[in-house]
């Protein structure tokens, strides 16, 4: 009986992750026949079909990879620190490169089509996230993965990084539905209200990237779920908590 309500715990656990991966997946996917089927496909030649790798690349690295980033320290708990942390940064890496990739073929098909760049509030917003993505992964790999600060200040940086994590992500959820409808505006804005197939594709992958980002955000703040202390976190507290009650933590 002592065991049941734990067991409950894992077992909810379990099926939220599950969850989360088949909306993350429905999205990609989605993202995808939207481009492909209903926005003409995809190339490289400064065509409209350049401009649907930016969507795909964009849900795909900023939302569904950098999820699962955020997700591998719940899942793998029992895993060596250092190898979660490795994964971590890699994941973040392959979503970083798909982003640029995103971002490169927009900005190669608004220069082909004489489209001017930056004007719009997903733009802004998009750039925001972009740059702020790659400070947040550049000050991961220096505070974390290969450490050149001390123990006092990673301790000081650790609950930043942690919420900046969910900070962009909910940051690239915003801006692709930003995107989504600034796409659907400018193609088929005389019929949207119409309830046209393509709208209502558009409209239910924008509801899947909001759930999406709910889940990951229920599994990375419910305390249970956190991954179980080592000694390198437990010291990491330590010179947290001196540092909060205004003392001078020593570096190990």
């Amino acid at each position: 009986m002592e065991d049941s309500a734990p067991r409950r715990s894992r077992a909810a656990f379990a099926g939220l992750v599950g969850v989360s991966q088949v909306l993350g997946l429905a999205s990609v996917v989605l993202t995808g026949v939207w481009m492909g089927h209903f926005r003409g496909g995809f190339a490289w030649n400064g065509s409209k079909q350049e401009f649907n790798i930016h969507p795909l690349c964009m849900v795909l690295g900023l939302v569904f990879l950098h999820g699962d980033a955020i997700l591998v320290y719940r899942v793998f708990h029992n895993e060596p620190k250092k190898n979660v942390k490795l994964l971590h940064g890699i994941i973040h890496l392959l979503a970083l490169i798909m982003s640029i990739v995103g971002f490169v073929a927009v900005f190669d098909y608004h220069r082909a089509a004489k489209i001017p760049d930056m004007y719009s509030l997903h733009s802004w917003c998009g750039m925001t996230t972009l740059i702020l993505f790659c400070l947040q992964w550049v000050m991961g790999l220096m505070f974390f993965l290969f450490p050149v600060a001390s123990a006092w200040l990673r301790a000081s940086y650790l609950p930043v990084h942690v919420f900046c994590g969910l900070a962009l992500l909910v940051m690239s959820v915003g801006t692709s539905l930003l995107g989504i409808t600034e796409t659907l505006l400018f193609n088929i804005m005389p019929t949207y209200s119409k309830f046209t197939p393509e709208g209502v594709l558009a409209n239910v992958l924008g509801i899947l990237l909001v759930c999406f980002g709910l889940v990951l955000g229920h599994l990375m703040t419910r305390e249970e779920y956190r991954r179980p202390p080592n000694p390198e976190e437990e010291a990491l507290s330590v010179h947290f908590k001196t540092l909060t009650d205004g003392g001078s933590p020593t570096t190990p």
